[in-house]
């Protein structure tokens, strides 16, 4: 039996329709013997560094990728909601992660089609270096000019692909129950899977076997289709609302696939052709912050941060003098900070802190150990004082703690966005990140979801 891997999985990051743990996952890839893992999640990268660390782990490849969502235009803002194809780009290397990263940024930056982050080919042009690319499922825009029956557009389209990422071009095969009539066309997936198959022998192109897994084992398709309910905000015993069309969609073993795809026993191997020519990227990095402008006077961060907190220790409202203790506290947390190199990090907080207080906007006085910090506490950042209180630095930083220390900081509802703006306009749009954060579904409100997707009477689920 040839080897074969997965290189299109989705995982819970696929926020509407994914239910695989990338945990999980891996374990059933380790179990069956595969040699890697793809991550291809609709229109994000949201599991990525998860995912990497979880492959570490495991000793198995993590192949980085995502199922963009294509439009004609992404820049186009306008009321037509335009016409969206699906397209699988996978990371062959470092510059290749680097480009899918952009491709994604930019959807969400400039081309949010309501909750869909789109690119266009013309960005895909651009950032392919380092880049491997499908013909993807159904949903793509070979597929779907197949099934509209208009073979040459097909064509074209697919000659394009090639232009663009030549040999890093595969025709994807996929086989899934309950695909014998597409959207009542009279065509199947498989008749689209014998025109890719000509196409691959008529321009001597790659073909490869997929299935499009969205779960991790058959069993639990059941669960995902009330997912899917959950996500959509509709019931179960509604005949017309989002659902797969039959329990095909889970993460197959080896020998399932290789049984699958007995006729074309090349679209298995070449899976491994793509498994020789990826790498898994390093996704840990230093910490970058952006360029903090010194003023005039001052040739290093932390003189100046040093003059500051010297500053603001003599302010009547912290400790009205730099007093022996207040001087021992700060030097002491001062060595810390110049230790790690941090210093650059309390002068950008502190700028964007006292700007917000400049243009009127409500300040919280600080929370969790950042309210240890006696120089957070002489800059302005925190409204608490550490002496007084008797708060440990250590719980907010020391050497022991290789990450960047955490400041919570709390700004009014209405300030909130002038102060982000302020900060992306003086540091640089390209300099600036808002982190995400994913709310999780805690069992009271889960319980109480699937019991209206169900039916359920609300007596019973409380």
């Amino acid at each position: 039996m040839p080897e074969f891997i997965h290189v299109h999985s989705h995982t819970q990051f696929s926020l509407l329709d994914g239910a695989a743990d990338i945990g999980q996952m891996m374990d059933k890839a380790v179990r069956d013997g595969m040699k890697a893992v793809t991550l291809t999640d609709h229109g994000n990268m949201f599991g990525a560094f998860k995912f990497v660390a979880e492959a570490e782990k495991r000793g198995i490849k993590g192949i980085v990728g995502c199922e963009f969502y294509i439009v004609e235009d992404h820049s186009r803002k306008d009321s037509k909601r335009p016409v969206r194809y699906h397209q699988l780009l996978l990371a062959k290397n470092q510059q290749g992660y680097k480009n899918l990263s952009k491709l994604c940024s930019t959807g969400f930056i400039e081309g949010m089609f309501g909750k869909f982050p789109c690119v266009d080919k013309k960005l895909i042009a651009q950032y392919s270096e380092g880049l491997i690319a499908t013909s993807c499922c159904i949903g793509a825009e070979i597929p779907q000019a197949i099934l509209a029956g208009d073979l040459e557009k097909a064509e074209k389209l697919l000659l394009w692909w090639v232009e663009v990422f030549g040999d890093d071009f595969y025709l994807e095969l996929q086989r899934h129950r309950g695909l014998e009539n597409i959207d009542q066309t009279g065509i199947s997936q498989e008749d689209i899977n014998q025109q890719l198959i000509s196409w691959a022998r008529k321009y001597n192109l790659k073909l490869i076997a997929t299935n499009d897994s969205h779960y991790v084992d058959e069993d639990d398709a059941f669960a995902h289709d009330i997912l899917l309910c959950v996500n959509t905000g509709q019931k179960k015993s509604e005949e017309k609302r989002l659902k797969f069309p039959s329990n095909d969609f889970y993460f197959k073993t080896q020998a399932q696939m290789s049984a699958l795809f007995a006729d074309v026993p090349d679209a298995i191997a070449n899976t491994m052709e793509i498994y020789d020519k990826t790498y898994m990227p390093k996704l840990k990095r230093d910490i970058m912050l952006p360029s903090f402008q010194l003023p005039k006077g001052f040739y290093n961060q932390f003189d100046y941060l040093r003059f500051l907190a010297y500053q603001g220790s003599k302010a009547v409202s912290r400790y009205g003098g730099l007093t022996e203790e207040v001087k021992n506290r700060l030097d002491y947390e001062l060595g810390i900070i110049e230790k790690m190199g941090f210093e650059g990090y309390f002068l950008i907080v502190q700028d964007f802190m006292n700007a917000a207080r400049e243009m009127g906007v409500s300040v919280g006085p600080g929370r969790g150990s950042a309210a240890g910090s006696a120089v957070a506490f002489c800059l302005g950042i925190t409204n608490i004082d550490p002496i007084k209180y008797k708060l440990l630095f250590e719980r907010f930083l020391n050497p022991e703690r290789v990450s960047m220390p955490d400041i919570d900081i709390d700004f009014d509802d209405y300030g909130r966005q002038d102060v982000i703006d302020w900060v992306v306009d003086k540091y640089g749009r390209n300099q600036v990140a808002q982190i995400i954060t994913f709310g999780t579904m805690a069992a009271k409100s889960s319980i109480k979801d699937v019991a209206r997707v169900l039916d359920l009477p609300l007596a019973d689920s409380n």
